[in-house]
């Protein structure tokens, strides 16, 4: 073979490797193409969060400035989608009180909700002798001496979507839920047990995702 034959040689071999590229990235633009129109069809919007209800175990403030405080809360979430499902991954759940966090992050297990599912959690929040800023101190006792304490119950984590076999990457999810407490009141809510109250609340939350 000669050396004009070698080169001709190589040259076919590059076209080939070209074209067998060109192929490809034709064919993953065709398919992401087609995620994409399929994605704007079914328009998919955000899950829905209420919460529901918050038992008050304990909350107590002590000086200097330390907050004690354990809830439960039920959180209910729904998905509004006909065609897509919802995978809640490595959600965690607390609460603050002007931005300031005084509860310990609690583990959510990841779970799939179906089209139109809804899910319901029951997180414990607690805190143990928590230190917060002076002024915070001094605006929960000013809202204790009103009758309603103005927290916040905070779910973060990622959530991915499902349309059929396809799974989206993951996506940050932040849930806010207003929860007015009315804890010098407690014919506001129900007993349970010997020293927890249990108050109605059915407030909805923001979702940002």
């Amino acid at each position: 073979m000669s050396i004009k034959d070698c080169g001709h040689h190589k040259d076919k071999k590059k076209i080939l490797l070209k074209r067998i590229f060109a192929g490809v990235l034709i064919f993953l633009f065709i398919v992401l193409l087609i995620v994409l129109i399929i994605w704007a069809v079914l328009k998919p919007s955000k899950p829905s969060f209420i919460l529901q209800d918050a038992t008050l175990y304990n909350f107590n403030l002590t000086s200097p400035a330390q907050l004690t405080s354990i809830f439960q809360v039920t959180v209910q979430s729904k998905n509004p989608n006909d065609k897509i499902g919802i995978y809640y991954d490595r959600l965690i759940s607390y609460t603050t009180y002007h931005d300031q966090q005084i509860t310990l992050p609690t583990s959510i297990p990841s779970t799939y909700q179906d089209t139109r599912g809804m899910n319901i959690w029951s997180p414990f929040l607690q805190g143990q002798s928590v230190p917060i800023a002076p002024y915070i101190g001094a605006q929960i006792n000013n809202e204790l001496q009103m009758g309603s304490v103005h927290l916040i119950i905070k779910l973060d984590g990622k959530v991915r979507f499902r349309v059929g076999s396809f799974v989206s990457g993951s996506y940050r999810i932040h849930v806010n839920c207003p929860a007015y407490i009315p804890m010098n009141n407690p014919g506001a809510g129900i007993m349970v047990g010997r020293n927890a109250i249990k108050y109605q609340l059915i407030q909805g939350c923001s979702v940002s995702v």
